[in-house]
């Protein structure tokens, strides 16, 4: 058709519209869940945020919330996520079109049929990536995930254009706009970087006759430049800037940055000058090399705004990266640390006895006109006789180990080696086939086929899998092989049947992306292979490259959106092979339209039908309230505990964005353990005061009292003062240190104490007036078994010992028992935080310290927000869920503390209104719940705690049936599951018979007795 361009251009923006629409109709209309606030704040105020920084999406971003107000900023930070999503399946339909038009005859003008059989696999092909699982999740959220893809969109498609035009004159210009598409990249997320073997081989093949040296060679050219960009361009720029810059400075002495700027005018320099020298003499190739190489560096270029921004000492700034040698171990992420790849250690391998620990790189700071090596860091030097090729199990956590030994099954053996005292020890140390085993029962199809077959399969339900058959599993909704792999799928209990994320597409997308990728290599198998290699890069060499660990915090698919990229394309190719082969008995253009029209209803149909309710995450403020909640819990100029990125970011967001309670400092305890993030806690913030910390910069700049020892000197009798504790550890002096351990600082007691200046605790209204009398005049701080501290643990016993009760200190509800320092005792709840008073309340079961009932019954029931959590229309996740158990928990304590206050009306509607905002149809049934009824039977609301528990118990009755039903094959899947609910049958019958309820109880008991005779018979 003569046509074809112009329906090509058309047909393309509809699919544009489509994914537009859908992305914006379905965005968070604010902060979502872990790094999204963080993104949103970054972007917003063009703050620093977690290394290695996002400086091209953060001002994308920033230009996005100049078309609204702060409160709008997380909806429009979301809308550029949804366009740029939308944005990359524009190029999808484009570059599908582009192979699709390939593979029909080399007529001149194209036949209607053969148009719209293209157009249709355009069609089919973007659409099915549309309504993915994976890419529409970061679709509607403030993530650099989508604008990631767009950019990996972009430079496939530009390829593929440059293809068109290669023989033409001026081509080049394409590569020159790929290479800055590539530097901009970098300052998005380097998973774009993955695309460069698929756009060397499209060159290959279009230049040059392939063969297979020709072929070898330019895989290893792709991978040369891929790792010249990772590991030279992106860090090795800055590498050497540090080189001059340590010159100019130390050796030179001339002024801070000095290194830095005649480093920029040669490097600009030499490249302008070998521009110029290679037009000059007409060296094409060469001087496409350094145009494109100076495009990649004025796209890298972003990164620029992180150190201008960290050098205005923003309130977020992370890492602190605002000098040369900052900003590279910024880039290079080093905070978190390493792992092997290609040779190392086993998890069980030893530190060399001769030398454990190796010098590994200098930390410089800034100090008296010079840059001071601070610290040396090291690294674990292992026995190079108890190494891999090859490790994958390298972590040594132990529910790490743990999780090896069940994923592999090792088979290991056992080896005798000298430890480091000398003495004899014995090893467990796994063989090359286990490390093989776990790579490809975990790592590849764990982590990734089974996010591959989410996309084109169906999904079991959105709670994360760690291998049990009851979460986050493939399926494909066709029963007899779902229930095959997974047991019965139709007699699941009603809260995993029901579940919104349990989508099934029947293996549609799957077949026809399978049939698109034979026919591409029947029909062109250079452009196979180019997608092929598209397909694997961004797939199993990610799996390769990340060497992940077992239980993941959270499901990582979206790491894998470019290999899924690659698989849309065959399904739209998948149309087109079915339209060429039922051409053979229809004519050509009703089989076009009919397959087209047929493939477009059965794969992106039916995903839009299935993952629309789990997809959908308007109306939803859960983030933003429940980040707001926490501030809220907070007395005026308050210091809140967090630790994890839930507890963190969106707290973040409300100040930084909304400027929700910015009296308040939110205090990051895995940060605190770092020199700069120290820094800026001792500056103020907005209305928040400079915390109470007394060290000095140069008394915990790092490797100085990284580790402060615990020891109990003999010569003491009882316990030490806090303060007097600190003021040992500060003091410089030689006889204060460990010599043995280098000079560590240590504190010569294990149990330390505070005294309690009760008129400052009434006066700054510390604990109610009913508590005056409650209030202990010591507070005692008992290390126990515990030998030393780290730097955040020092600097919190710091601002203990200093707030004197004019500081509220609080921790959050979420941050781990191992990070209160023992002073649980002394926690009080008040909201979604437990804050530090003079008070001792005894811990009790999974509670500790006690409850502030009035400001708590007025938070839970009057102030706080909820995010719409409790209506129906709006999805709730995991993540939302295990918020919404904490909430459930805090609810219980608060009615239960009601209770014991004779308050009975008012603890039952406590538990009336957690039942109302966390109904078990959106969060299921657990030990809180059983909780709730407890306390409706103590607050004397009978009825309603027999109702409630009766709920309780034939939900767990129908698990237990199922359970116990399955085969025998998955019952060790299963085992965990049916002992918890054996464990809550005779708690819940315990609890029915102390309250009353004899007939209930010995329903429950008998089920239990029946349940727990039936599990005895599968052991």
């Amino acid at each position: 058709m003569k046509n074809y361009k112009l329906l090509n251009l058309v047909t393309g923006w509809v699919t544009f519209a489509i994914a537009a629409v859908t992305y914006l109709s379905t965005i968070e209309p604010t902060a979502s869940f872990w790094d999204c606030g963080e993104f949103i704040t970054t972007s917003f105020k063009l703050e620093v945020g977690h290394p290695p920084g996002a400086p091209f999406f953060m001002i994308l971003g920033r230009f996005f919330t100049l078309f609204g107000d702060a409160p709008q900023a997380g909806m429009l930070i979301n809308a550029l996520s949804a366009l740029a999503s939308a944005f990359t399946i524009l190029f999808l339909f484009w570059s599908i079109t582009h192979l699709a038009k390939k593979m029909v005859s080399g007529e001149a003008e194209l036949s209607m049929g053969q148009t719209i059989a293209i157009l249709g696999s355009g069609v089919v092909g973007a659409l099915a990536y549309t309504f993915s699982d994976t890419f529409w999740f970061s679709a509607v959220e403030g993530e650099v995930y989508a604008s990631s893809s767009l950019l990996t969109a972009i430079v496939f498609w530009a390829i593929l254009k440059w293809e068109n035009v290669a023989d033409e004159p001026h081509a080049n210009r394409w590569i020159i706009f790929i290479a800055y598409m590539v530097g901009l990249s970098i300052g998005v997320h380097l998973l774009n970087l993955l695309a460069i073997p698929a756009i060397v081989f499209v060159y290959y093949f279009k230049k040059y006759k392939p063969t297979r040296n020709g072929i070898i060679t330019s895989f290893v050219v792709s991978l040369l430049l891929l790792g010249l960009i990772m590991y030279g361009i992106v860090p090795g720029i800055v590498k050497v800037a540090s080189w001059f810059e340590l010159l100019f400075t130390n050796a030179l002495g001339l002024p801070f940055n000095t290194g830095v700027i005649v480093y920029a005018i040669l490097l600009t320099g030499l490249v302008v000058y070998g521009i110029y020298y290679t037009m000059k003499k007409n060296l094409v190739l060469w001087n496409t090399v350094l145009v494109a190489f100076t495009v990649i560096l004025i796209g890298y270029s972003s990164f620029a705004m992180i150190v201008i921004r960290s050098s205005a000492n923003p309130p977020m700034d992370q890492n602190s990266p605002d000098n040369v040698f900052s900003l590279l171990g910024y880039l290079n992420r080093e905070q978190y640390g390493d792992r092997p790849l290609i040779f190392g250690q086993h998890y069980s391998t030893p530190l060399d006895s001769r030398t454990p620990y190796v010098n590994d790189k200098p930390y410089y700071i800034q100090k008296d006109g010079k840059y001071v090596v601070a610290d040396m860091r090291q690294k674990p030097n292992y026995d190079s006789r108890y190494t891999t090729f090859f490790p994958r199990m390298w972590s040594k956590q132990d529910d790490h180990i743990q999780d090896y030994k069940s994923w592999a099954g090792i088979t290991g053996k056992k080896v005798s080696i000298t430890g480091p005292e000398g003495e004899p020890q014995t090893i467990e140390l796994p063989t090359f086939g286990d490390n093989l085993t776990f790579f490809v029962r975990y790592q590849i199809v764990h982590m990734y086929f089974r996010y591959f077959m989410w996309n084109f399969a169906g999904r079991q339900n959105d709670i994360q899998g760690h291998g049990d058959i009851l979460s986050g599993n493939w399926i494909s909704g066709i029963d007899f092989i779902d229930s095959a792999r997974l047991g019965d799928q139709e007699s699941l209990p009603d809260h995993l049947k029901n579940n919104k994320g349990r989508n099934a597409y029947y293996f549609l997308p799957l077949l026809i992306g399978l049939i698109g990728a034979f026919f591409h290599y029947k029909r062109n198998q250079k452009d196979f292979w180019v997608v092929m290699l598209l397909f694997i890069m961004t797939g199993l060499a990610i799996v390769v490259y990340l060497n992940q660990y077992p239980h993941q915090p959270r499901e990582r698919d979206y790491a894998y959106a470019g290999s899924f990229y690659a698989f849309a394309i065959w399904i739209g190719i998948g149309v087109m092979a079915l339209a060429e082969a039922l051409k053979r008995k229809l004519p050509e253009t009703v089989s076009a339209v009919g397959v087209s029209v047929l493939s477009l209803v059965l794969v992106p149909g039916i995903m839009a039908s299935e993952n629309w309710d789990d997809h959908d995450r308007s109306n939803r403020y859960t983030a933003r309230d429940f980040g707001a909640n926490y501030l809220n819990s907070c007395d005026p100029n308050a210091v809140i505990f967090t630790n994890g990125d839930n507890d963190t970011f969106p707290l973040w967001y409300n100040q930084e964005v909304e400027g929700v309670r910015t009296d308040v400092r939110v205090c990051n305890l895995s940060y605190l353990q770092t020199d700069w993030y120290i820094d800026q806690m001792r500056s103020k913030a907005y209305e928040s005061e400079p915390l109470p910390i007394t060290f000095t910069h140069d008394q915990y700049v790092q490797g100085t009292r990284d580790v402060v020892y615990l020891l109990n000197d003999p010569r003491l009798k009882g316990a030490v003062e806090l303060k007097k504790a600190l003021d040992f550890v500060r003091d410089d002096n030689p006889q204060t240190k460990l010599a043995q351990a280098d000079n560590a600082s240590y504190i010569p007691s294990k149990r330390l104490f505070i005294k309690v200046d009760k008129e400052a605790v009434i006066r700054n209204k510390v604990v109610p007036e009913s508590m005056y009398d409650q209030i202990v005049d010591t507070i005692f701080i008992d290390f126990g078994n515990r030998n030393y501290l780290v730097k955040d643990e020092l600097m919190v016993l710091d601002m203990l010992a200093n707030s004197n009760w004019e500081r509220p200190l609080y921790f959050a509800i979420t941050v781990g028992r191992d990070k209160y320092l023992g002073l649980q005792d002394y926690f009080m709840l008040e909201g979604f935080a437990y804050r530090f008073t003079p008070v001792k309340t005894e811990s009790s079961g999974l509670y500790f310290g006690g409850v502030n009932t009035d400001k708590m019954y007025d938070k839970l029931m009057h102030s706080f927000s909820w995010g719409n959590m409790n209506d129906p229309n709006v999805y709730i996740d995991e993540n939302n869920q295990r918020m919404m158990m904490n909430i459930r928990n805090n609810f219980n304590r608060l009615a239960e503390n009601l209770v014991n206050e004779g308050k009975a009306d008012s603890a039952i509607e406590v538990l009336d209104r957690n039942l109302e905002l966390i109904p078990h149809s959106v969060v299921a049934v657990n030990y809180f719940s059983q909780q709730i009824a407890e306390n409706y039977f103590a607050a004397g609301a009978n009825e309603k705690g027999v109702e409630l528990m009766t709920e309780i118990y034939d939900t767990y009755k129908a698990e237990m049936d199922y359970y116990l039903s399955l085969d025998d094959k998955f019952t060790p899947s299963v085992d965990e599951e049916i002992q918890r609910i054996l464990y809550f049958l005779r708690e819940m019958a315990l609890i029915s018979g102390k309250h009353g309820q004899e007939e209930l109880s010995k329903t429950i008991t008998e089920s239990f007795n029946n349940y727990l005779n039936q599990y005895s018979t599968l052991n």
